[in-house]
């Protein structure tokens, strides 16, 4: 079979779905993307271009697409800007374009020239008429509406570009319109999409330069943990952190994993980024104010007293953990539910608040119950979320539903009780949510948005200096077609829920809302391409969810990261992310305090590399020696870690901050001192280093070759460490001393 070859309609075709047919590596070489890479990642958008037939029709059908819609699936304006927008009508009919917004009431637009000449799709002659909006629409979420006489389409015309009758709805009336007479003419036609009017910058911003903490909550169990570190361990990390002047603390993502054993550990390959881990709650605290039988009180302190003694375990176990909490949450939701009362009442809010998605997931989980964890090895009939033999299974499992849904509410209290409580004990932004690149491709979110996940993809990163095989990171990606089609609600869904009970996001690789590296299945992370999203839309969304949440973003902009990426970050206000050990000076030298970017979140190490103290003495490199990581011989990678090392030695002793023989423990310090007066707003401690821990709580590159994610904390000897020993211990308070901002 003849090899598909890069023909000009190929590329032109890819291009225009914002597929790169070429691109520059981390080394600055020129790379041109495969026929194969192309052609499979087209047929993840449902693009056929196996065939030169098949690419001319996938042309044509992108010329003919916004002639196939009434008004454009979804419009983005900066608010105070103003925007044109152009409709379609069947060619001469009048068409009345107005804004609804969310509040209900309609804002009038005002018709422009357009020229286009008239097109013939379908047979059906269609016209085309540009309107502009108004540029004081207020932020949020709206629809443009085109309406056409009911006469003014034949049906043909009508079902090809979405015109309908809205029937049982009228119209809410403009401050100060009249009452308008009875209707006896036939409703009007009417074609909509969604309007997201959006602030150039979040209005949040950091006022004085200032520190935080890092946490992997889970390594932090106190002797109230269940086996694993929660909420409640939070709010005393937090409070602990705000009497030493911290401002915030950020967390590891808390999206939801699977409801059923074994638990993926990496809260990085989540099951929904939509709703959250049930791990992180406190039982004692959900239990609070319920009257419980002295049955239930009995067997919860036997779950309790079970899941404690996991607390001294040097692996944490989080099946043990969440088999405790979902059988006490079991005993905790029957008698919620038979008290009722105002918080049973606030659960009902909730979950009208939430709607169809929360339903979905709770769905989900009790499938995962009875049919597994991986919807793909369902029966059909239960793979699609809309289906009737779902919705069946849904009325016959009523009570389970309910309880999923009842646990989110659960995490949202002790969620909003916590971010509250830090901001009482004097922290600025207090909780700091992070936020995943994507989602377990067998998993809530992959099943409940099949239509919105692109299949036979998945979503990674190229070779970079520290990943030089590229990174696969087994994750579905979002369609850039399919967000634009439902007015990114998914998107929306997604961030909203991360924003809640958290006064700043930080998003994981953000390049990912300008593109992302899609990597065709059964290829190599390093035979993948880039696909462009639309970043205004993308950033429209967030930074319209993080003003009504009032919160800050971060954006962690490691790696291989576009110039465009970088101004509209500045731009936005969206913060970046800078780690010690990836800066240096042109001349190799590490960089100057004052040289690193102000609007940014500076750190000494990350959760992809050991901690400080850890990387002092190389742990890293004998880590992936053993592993069999390295692409050069152990004795260069040595060599090459102890001069970046002995570049920090030296610079530490000329600016005084250690003496001629440092010990480990004072480098550490050291080194969160010269960082406390860099030039970034926010600088961020993690919990690892205020322990004098040295072990990897992550290595890229592998699964369960090491244990990625279930480590607690130790102290330096690699004890466990408790968390009251580690807020009472003088190295953390030293470190806190040292972080001070300068």
């Amino acid at each position: 079979m003849t090899a598909p070859t890069r023909t000009p309609e190929l590329l032109e075709l890819a291009a225009r779905y914002g597929v790169a047919t070429d691109y520059h590596d981390w080394r600055g070489e020129h790379v041109d993307v495969s026929a194969e890479t192309l052609i499979a990642v087209l047929r993840a958008l449902d693009v056929d271009a196996t065939t030169d037939e098949g690419v001319r029709d996938a042309l044509t059908a992108l010329d003919e697409r916004p002639w196939r819609r009434g008004a454009p699936a979804t419009t983005v304006v900066v608010a105070g800007s103003g925007a044109d927008v152009a409709v379609h009508v069947p060619d001469g009919a009048a068409v009345e374009v107005v804004v609804a917004l969310e509040s209900g009431e309609e804002r009038s637009t005002e018709q422009i020239d357009n020229w286009t000449p008239p097109r013939e799709v379908d047979g059906v002659r269609l016209g085309e008429a540009s309107f502009r909006l108004p540029d004081d629409l207020p932020l949020g979420w709206h629809r443009v509406v085109a309406r056409i006489a009911a006469d003014a389409a034949p049906p043909e015309a009508a079902e090809l570009l979405g015109y309908a009758a809205l029937r049982g709805r009228a119209r809410r009336r403009n401050r100060g319109e009249a009452e308008a007479p009875a209707e006896t003419a036939p409703a009007p036609l009417e074609a909509s999409g969604a309007l997201i009017v959006a602030p150039a910058a979040p209005s949040r911003t950091v006022d004085e330069a200032g520190w935080g903490l890092m946490a992997q909550l889970y390594q932090a169990r106190s002797a109230g943990s269940w086996g694993i570190g929660d909420l409640a361990d939070l709010r005393a990390i937090g409070e602990w952190g705000a009497g030493r002047g911290a401002g915030f603390v950020l967390v590891n993502p808390f999206h939801a994993p699977s409801p059923v054993t074994p638990i993926e550990p990496s809260p990085y390959l989540p099951t929904s980024r939509r709703f959250m881990d049930p791990s992180i709650i406190r039982i004692d605290d959900a239990a609070a104010g319920l009257e419980l039988e002295p049955q239930v009180a009995q067997r919860l302190d036997e779950l309790a007293s079970y899941a404690k003694q996991q607390n001294a375990a040097d692996v944490i176990d989080r099946d043990a953990a969440w088999l405790a909490k979902r059988e006490a949450l079991g005993h905790l939701f029957v008698a919620a539910r038979a008290q009722g009362g105002e918080r049973w009442n606030d659960f009902g809010r909730y979950v009208d608040e939430q709607g169809e998605g929360l339903i979905d997931f709770a769905t989900w989980s009790a499938l995962c119950e009875q049919a597994g964890p991986a919807w793909q090895d369902w029966p059909e009939e239960l793979r699609d979320p809309r289906a009737e033999t779902v919705e069946a299974f849904r009325q016959q499992h009523a009570d389970r539903v309910e309880f999923y849904c009842w646990v989110q509410f659960v995490i949202r209290e002790q969620s909003d009780a916590t971010q509250r409580a830090l901001r009482e004990a004097g922290m600025p932004i207090g909780v700091m949510h992070d936020l995943a690149v994507g989602v377990h491709p067998s998993g809530a979110d992959a099943w409940a948005l099949r239509g919105e996940l692109a299949r036979g993809v998945s979503v990674g990163a190229p070779p970079d200096a520290f990943n030089q095989l590229g990174q696969n990171w087994s994750q579905p990606p979002l369609r850039p077609d399919a967000l634009e089609r439902t007015g990114y609600a998914p998107l929306r869904d997604m961030l909203r829920a991360s924003f809640a009970g958290a006064g700043a996001l930080r998003i994981d690789h953000i390049l990912g809302l300008f593109r992302l590296w899609w990597i065709p299945e059964g290829a190599g992370a390093d035979e993948g391409t880039y696909i462009a999203y639309d970043h205004e839309a993308t950033l429209g969304v967030l930074l319209l969810e993080a003003e009504r949440a009032g919160a800050l973003v971060v954006g962690e902009d490691l790696g291989v990261v576009s110039d465009l990426t970088r101004e509209q970050m500045a731009a936005r206000r969206i913060y970046g992310t800078q780690i010690m050990w990836f800066e240096q000076e042109p001349d190799g030298a590490p960089k100057r305090p004052e040289h690193y970017r102000e609007e940014c979140l500076a750190t000494v190490t990350t959760h992809d590399l050991p901690p400080t103290a850890g990387y002092l003495e190389l742990a890293h490199v004998a880590l992936r020696d053993r592993l069999g990581l390295l692409t050069r011989p152990v004795e260069e990678e040595l060599a090459s870690e102890r001069a970046l090392l002995d570049g920090y030695v030296r610079v530490l002793r000329e600016e005084g901050l250690v003496g001629d023989a440092p010990t480990t423990e004072e480098l550490v310090e050291a080194l969160h001192r010269r960082m406390a007066g860099c030039a970034s707003r926010l600088f961020g401690v993690a919990l690892a280093d205020l322990a004098g821990d040295r072990r990897s709580i992550n290595q890229p590159g592998t699964y369960r070759e090491h244990p990625n994610w279930t480590l607690p904390l130790a102290d330096p000897d690699g004890r466990v460490l408790p968390l009251e020993e580690l807020l009472a211990s003088p190295l953390a308070a030293r470190l806190a001393e040292a972080s001070q901002r300068r």
